[in-house]
């Protein structure tokens, strides 16, 4: 996975551990539980969430690992088995692409005398050393990141005066759910503003209706 495609992957944890972590705090505090209780949900969800954001990135990145290393003993098979064959589909591949017929047997030729199954893998399979899965790296990175992201509505409600922390909270992670909204956007060639709106108001959205379904079972007594 490319640097852009790594910064998403974050922006995207930790709005996720912004949303999830908020609206949990949210939940707890509007079915009249103290700020302590408010407190220990917000870290327990952190933990909780932090993990299971790693424990499931690693076994989906395992997963497509365990297919890229299939298709890669599949293509050195057939280049033991059939040289010839796999020389003229990776020309095949070229002339698609544009390139004359005699230059792209000239250009596979040579690139097959120097990596052939790194020629096929990148030119047929689509696998690079960049793109590669990497499973622990993966998991790494999403438990960071919404453990970033689920750090702050926590952070927020520590630090604010009890009377105060329920508002601060909220108002912490629409501003930082806005923000990491437009940062997803622009790293995905989009608009910051519409990124940022469409992120602000669905974590909004969230937590609300977590907060209402809180307030609801704090009324029934349960």
């Amino acid at each position: 996975m490319g640097g852009t495609g790594w910064l998403r992957a974050a922006v995207l944890g930790a709005d996720d551990g912004i949303v999830s972590t908020a609206s949990l705090m949210l939940g707890v505090a509007s079915a009249s539980a103290g700020a302590n209780q408010m407190l220990l949900a917000g870290i327990a969800g952190l933990v909780a969430g932090a993990l299971s954001m790693a424990v499931g990135e690693y076994v989906s990145v395992s997963t497509q690992r365990d297919s890229e290393l299939a298709d890669l003993t599949r293509e050195r098979i057939e280049l033991s088995d059939d040289p010839q064959g796999e020389l003229e589909e990776l020309a095949a591949i070229y002339v698609a692409r544009g390139v004359e017929r005699e230059l792209a047997v000239q250009v596979s030729a040579q690139l097959m005398r120097h990596d052939a199954l790194g020629a096929h893998a990148r030119d047929e399979l689509g696998i690079t050393d960049q793109g590669r899965a990497r499973p622990a790296q993966a998991a790494s990175v999403s438990a960071a990141a919404y453990s970033a992201g689920a750090a702050l509505p926590v952070l927020a409600a520590l630090v604010a005066p009890v009377p105060a922390r329920v508002a601060t909270l909220a108002v912490v992670a629409v501003l930082a759910l806005g923000a990491l909204g437009s940062m997803g956007a622009l790293a995905g060639g989009a608009s910051w503003r519409r990124g940022g709106v469409r992120v602000l108001l669905g974590g909004a959205a969230a937590m609300l209706v977590t907060a209402g379904i809180g307030y609801l079972v704090g009324a029934a007594g349960l």
